[in-house]
């Protein structure tokens, strides 16, 4: 089992910045892949960012518009999301994620393991 929990959401203005942090606990032998996707209420889930386990490589959704970048330390077990340039339809849940198979970014409702969230307001 893969243990995630999520922090670092805030409520921040237009334009501001943020990095959510993930830790990553339990057995991760096996993981091919962490990454992050959001959801608002009433929306479906949208992928975000996913970098896979052991490479480090990276994959991010063409809405992600170079304002989003995904990142881990392997020595802390953390993921990390920067996000910049926030506008008000980033607000939404954020969640950690991981999986065994695959980088679900085009997928996000596939995601293996999954975080209870952390919640970005982003409003002036």
């Amino acid at each position: 089992q893969v243990r995630l929990v999520e922090s670092g959401g805030d409520s921040v203005q237009p334009g501001g910045s943020l990095r959510l942090s993930c830790a990553v606990s339990g057995v991760t032998d096996g993981l091919y892949c962490l990454g992050w996707f959001r959801q608002s209420p009433g929306k479906e889930r949208e992928g975000v960012a996913a970098i896979t386990f052991r490479g480090g490589n990276t994959a991010y959704p063409n809405s992600a518009e170079g304002r989003f970048t995904v990142s881990r330390d392997k020595a802390k077990n953390t993921l990390y999301l920067q996000i910049i340039s926030l506008n008000p339809e980033d607000t939404a849940m954020y969640y950690c994620a991981a999986d065994r198979a695959s980088c679900r970014i085009q997928s996000p409702e596939r995601w293996e393991y999954s975080g209870q969230g952390t919640q970005v307001t982003v409003s002036s």
